[in-house]
């Protein structure tokens, strides 16, 4: 390719970046701008956009209403995560004969990634409906069991340790690996990419989601802090042996809410 025919490819591959990544941003930056408020008025009066939570019945608007709240989180935590890959898929979109396209893939591989983690958020809503069944959370939507909260750490704890979760991380960490060696052409092969790289995210990341029952659904500091966790186990040099790492202090402090 010569540089005359390269300049504009450039500048295409140029403003797909600046696009694709001013999207996440602001959906990323709307999903927190939703759940910021709420959590803080959880932990406060319950007046304002929590107030909806503090019902003895919960009818199909109150479970509807929840499972929005677990939509609305998980794409808050799991998108930033996701950027590398949908930045190199744009990429190699553009350059491929569908380049014209390449809107559309990025869609669609966006859209089949946060459908996985939908699916788990419907299955997070009727987890935690059970859970509150059987008094194993407390109205603040936290382990009010020390011993259930210790079983949860202490299992994501040990799922730092397996193979499994190595396997799902080590597609998260190189999303150019995973692309070359699934890659599917055209709008329906971006949704089955975006679906699998969904999929690698779940077995990578569901164990740290459930510490969400130990500090609170709501609690920000704790849904930070995991986002955070999540983040640097995908894109920090150190991430591969971070996920490790962290396992023993969760072990040891899962042990701890046990015998405390």
């Amino acid at each position: 390719m010569n540089r005359r025919a390269a300049a504009p490819l450039e500048s295409l591959l140029r403003r797909d970046r600046w696009l694709v990544g001013a999207a996440l941003a602001v959906a990323i930056a709307l999903c927190w701008a939703w759940i910021m408020p709420m959590a803080v008025d959880m932990y406060g009066p319950m007046s304002g956009s929590s107030a909806w939570m503090m019902t003895d019945t919960w009818d199909f608007t109150h479970l509807v209403l929840l499972f929005a709240m677990w939509v609305v989180m998980m794409a808050g935590m799991m998108l930033p995560s996701a950027a590398p890959a949908l930045l190199i898929y744009a990429a190699v979109v553009r350059r491929s004969p569908d380049g014209a396209r390449a809107s559309a893939h990025v869609h669609a591989f966006a859209g089949a990634y946060l459908l996985v983690w939908t699916v788990f958020s419907l299955a997070a809503t009727v987890l935690q409906r059970l859970l509150a069944k059987l008094l194993l959370l407390s109205p603040m939507m936290e382990a009010q069991d020390r011993r259930f909260g210790g079983a949860l750490l202490i299992v994501a704890g040990l799922y730092q340790f397996t193979p499994f979760k190595r396997a799902c991380l080590k597609s998260c960490r190189h999303p150019a690996e995973f692309l070359v060696e699934r890659w599917r052409p055209g709008v329906s092969g971006g949704f089955r990419l975006g679906w699998a790289h969904g999929l690698y995210c779940l077995g990578c990341c569901w164990a740290l989601m459930m510490l969400l029952f130990v500090g609170g659904v709501m609690n920000l500091w704790w849904f930070a802090g995991l986002t955070v966790v999540v983040l640097l186990e995908k894109v920090a040099p150190f991430g591969e042996k971070g996920g490790r790492i962290s396992g023993l202090p969760l072990i040891l402090l899962g042990l701890w809410f046990m015998v405390r």
